[in-house]
């Protein structure tokens, strides 16, 4: 047998990507009662000959996501434009807590840096970087970044999100010519936007890296979160918490907060402290 990963499922086949070349399999009865294989599952198949090979195993997964449909996800480029539109902060730290409650890595690109002054860009990028946060700052017009992010895509399975506009799909052709035309070829094929089915394939970049053609997370409401769980995606709270008067503390009304101290002292940055407040009641709610 061979191993190797899922990269498309189209018609009810699943193509693998083996040291050996990409085969068209279907799965083995007993393997379809079990699981329901992913875009992005390890496997493991048995050719049938060049072209075609039955899968008779699927790996145990890293992780999996609902919307977008995919395993084994190693981070996700969170892609925020600074102008054109408009920098929306707490849709990036919205992003940012639902990327994490998937138990991935999250990386920020602020995009488009050259429509804005540079001490303005790096004020939003400390606020970050403060908080623990990786953060490459990019342009497609200056070329700025552009070899940073090809690094950091480098090797690994990612998959990006952020808003309609902030420059994901340029960011992409840049780092790899012709990606989009890649990208039409599938939708042209699958008729994308004429029909329900949702297609997830991941698509090879510079680097060995592999990055989802997908819209990415589709849904941003906070679902399925517990309220005493959000505060472990605020990074920026966890050295201060275990100095909290309280244990658990909630690092809202409790008196003797050393998160709430932090924020008037300014190791907390005020814009993230509302946001977290406001997730905090949208989850009580």
């Amino acid at each position: 047998m061979q191993e190797g990963i899922i990269i498309k499922a189209v018609g009810g086949f699943y193509f693998v990507d083996t040291p050996a070349g990409e085969y068209r399999c279907y799965l083995r009865g007993r393997v379809k009662r079990e699981i329901a294989p992913l875009v992005g599952d390890r496997v493991k198949i048995r050719p049938v000959d060049g072209e075609s090979a039955v899968i008779e195993e699927v790996l145990p997964r890293q992780n999996s996501l609902i919307r977008p449909p995919i395993a084994n996800v190693d981070q996700c480029i969170v892609v925020a434009a600074m102008a054109d539109p408009s920098l929306n902060l707490k849709q990036l730290d919205r992003f940012l807590v639902l990327i994490q409650a998937a138990s991935l890595e999250a990386i920020i690109c602020f995009n488009k840096v050259d429509l804005v002054p540079a001490v303005e860009v790096a004020a939003v990028a400390d606020i970050y970087r403060q908080a623990g946060f990786v953060v490459v700052l990019t342009s497609v017009k200056t070329g700025v970044g552009i070899e940073t992010l090809a690094e950091l895509l480098e090797g690994k399975i990612s998959v990006l999100a952020g808003p309609s506009g902030a420059g994901k799909s340029s960011l992409l052709n840049k780092i790899q010519p012709g990606f989009s035309l890649q990208v039409g070829e599938v939708s042209r094929k699958l008729g994308r936007g004429r029909h329900t089915t949702r297609h997830v394939e991941l698509l090879p970049l510079p680097g060995k890296g592999r990055v989802a053609d997908t819209p990415g997370f589709t849904s941003l409401y906070l679902t399925g979160l517990e309220r005493r769980e959000l505060m472990y995606y605020f990074p920026e709270f966890i050295d201060l918490a275990p100095h909290c008067r309280f244990s658990p503390c909630l690092h809202w009304q409790e008196p003797e907060c050393a998160v709430k101290e932090g924020v008037k002292q300014g190791k907390i940055d005020k814009g993230r402290y509302k946001h977290y407040l406001d997730f905090l009641k949208e989850l009580e709610g």
